[in-house]
């Protein structure tokens, strides 16, 4: 059984209607007080974890919550059912539900949607990258005028100095810096132009899957440690950019400060 990506963007954007903006949702810890879970991200997940396994029977999934990983299976869906979620908790709009589908190891598709920016993200793999149906582009800018997106490893704060240093040093040569608070939707962001380099210490699989594969389809770049895409199994050090020169040169600053991924 096959399906086809306006499927996928169909059930994601009914999972939209489970955020709930008036604060009516419970919130815990998962260890540390700056990582979150609330009710909200729960329902999501089981949502989408039964909507999509009745659109492909027989797939397996990888989600962030509930250590859901059930990955032997030629089909995985790899979800985050709240990316952002201290920004959910706050009311802030940077927030989205991030849906991607991996094919024998490989990713096929990718669906972001932000409901309170009002924005759907989606891709198929060799077949361009959408904003509400509407294709986008990475923007021609150059590294000095460009944006970078980065953050401080939140839930891994003894890294913070690298950080820093890495952040300095892009910063300095670049345009400006921004932090939102949502990994998929800074990548998304750079898949419409809007901003050009991006870097962060620590992510999971279910962070940049869905924004890194509408990233590349937009015309972007977006590598690891060790120049190839991030790994969709265990988390890694993310570094992407509108174009691959601007990305191997992020990566060229991270590697004078870091041997090797500190974890």
């Amino acid at each position: 059984m096959d399906i086809c990506l306006q499927q996928v963007i169909d059930v994601v954007r009914e999972a939209g209607a489970l955020l709930d903006r008036t604060g009516g949702f419970e919130i815990h810890d998962k260890g540390s007080r700056e990582n979150i879970v609330t009710s909200s991200d729960l329902a999501v997940q089981h949502f989408l974890t039964g909507r999509l396994a009745a659109l492909l029977p027989g797939s397996g999934f990888l989600c962030e919550e509930e250590d859901l990983a059930d990955t032997a299976h030629r089909d995985v869906w790899i979800i985050d059912p709240i990316d952002g979620t201290a920004n959910y908790a706050r009311g802030i709009e940077n927030c989205c539900i991030s849906v991607a589908l991996m094919r024998d190891g490989l990713l096929s598709m990718g669906v972001v949607f932000s409901p309170w920016r009002g924005e759907i993200y989606s891709a198929e793999k060799g077949c361009g990258a959408f904003c509400n149906g509407t294709p986008v582009r990475v923007s021609d800018r150059s590294f000095s005028e460009g944006i970078l997106f980065t953050a401080m490893s939140t839930y891994r704060k003894e890294f913070a100095r690298t950080c820093s240093d890495i952040i300095y040093d892009i910063y300095m040569d670049c345009n400006d810096f921004r932090r939102t608070g949502s990994a998929a939707v800074e990548l998304c962001l750079m898949a419409a132009g809007k901003a050009e380099l991006y870097f962060e210490m620590r992510l999971m699989p279910w962070d940049y899957a869905a924004a890194g594969l509408i990233l590349q389809e937009a015309g972007g770049a977006i590598c690891g440690f060790d120049g190839d895409f991030p790994s969709l199994s265990q988390p890694s050090l993310v570094i992407a950019a509108n174009n691959a020169s601007n990305c191997e040169r992020i990566l060229r600053t991270v590697r004078r400060h870091l041997d090797k991924i500190p974890y």
